[in-house]
């Protein structure tokens, strides 16, 4: 069962019943329950809506290069690819020599025909002289192909960081616009409901809380970009953590400031010190005034009362 207090009857141009205020509503364990597993829900959507906004453009892709650009880069990666096939043949070619050189060399020793081997001996070492002055022709064509293409490869590694940048900064907008938009929502939908003083306030909390979270992790993501987490970082979570807690100390004061004196009212107590009072005009807790004239009527009126109890002024 709910517990509601009772709700007073009063006659005007017929019976009707008044509002019931939202202080003297209580609120269930299962209501504070429900509204914590609304929250959970809540920002279990947000956030798979706050990490999946934009996505797509936080992939990394490279600039596509121009033409000239383009034909720089094939040029020395050819270079460098003929190189590389020369060394090798070089290679084999040595090898080669090495063998005949070795087959010609024991032939002679061993008094044995050696013409044949000895004209496969200079073959190689005449192909191995035309290789190696092939390589070095080789190599001095990337050398000088190198330059091109090294600039072509930072003009378009610097075009890419440039988009990528501009990328990530339309993404951090975009999650931005959305947490603002979803703390705005929240406390929007809050206020409204503590004006209407709906029975559903918790929804609202359960509101507030999911989109605040959201708004920790969203600073949790991006202060990192800005801040090195093993040096600063606590200290700016220090001093975050005592801005947001100061801020939301001030609005506790100012929410109390204006509903706690009312509730005190209700209960026959001193709306500044919360000392039982009766009938008399002050408090036998701090010696203040409780009962002073109303603005509009000069008639006694309780301090902290939302209306006059002779006029109805506000």
């Amino acid at each position: 069962m709910l517990g509601y207090s009772k709700v007073a009857m009063e006659e005007v141009e017929g019976m009707t019943e008044t509002r019931v205020e939202l202080e003297e509503i209580q609120t269930t364990r299962m209501e504070k329950l429900l509204a914590w597993l609304l929250a959970a829900f809540l920002l279990v959507g947000g956030l798979w809506i706050y990490h999946h906004l934009g996505q797509q453009q936080e992939k990394y892709v490279p600039a596509v290069p121009t033409a000239a650009e383009r034909a720089a880069i094939d040029r020395h990666q050819a270079d460098s690819r003929r190189v590389y096939e020369l060394e090798e043949r070089m290679r084999i070619d040595d090898a080669t020599l090495q063998h005949d050189r070795e087959a010609y060399r024991t032939a002679l020793e061993a008094h044995q025909p050696a013409a044949a081997l000895g004209r496969a001996y200079r073959a190689s070492e005449a192909r191995l002289a035309a290789d190696q002055r092939e390589l070095n022709d080789a190599q001095a064509e990337a050398t000088a192909s190198a330059p091109a293409a090294a600039s072509a490869e930072r003009a378009i590694s610097a075009r890419s960081e440039h988009r990528d940048k501009h990328t990530r900064r339309n993404v951090f907008l975009e999650r931005l616009l959305y947490v603002l938009l979803a703390l705005g929502g929240a406390f929007a939908l809050l206020d409204r409901l503590r004006r209407r003083h709906s029975r559903y306030l918790v929804v609202g909390f359960a509101a507030v809380g999911a989109a605040t979270v959201q708004a920790i992790v969203m600073a949790g993501d991006y202060t990192t970009d800005y801040f090195d987490v093993g040096r600063s970082g606590p200290y700016v979570l220090s001093i975050a953590g005592i801005v947001l807690t100061l801020l939301a100390l001030v609005g506790l004061q100012r929410y109390l400031a204006k509903r706690v004196p009312a509730r005190r009212v209700r209960k026959h107590e001193c709306p500044f010190c919360g000392f039982p009072v009766g009938a008399n005009s002050h408090c036998e807790g701090c010696g203040r005034t409780v009962v002073a004239p109303c603005t509009r009527c000069e008639g006694p009126r309780r301090v902290g009362t939302p209306h006059c109890g002779a006029c109805g002024a506000a």
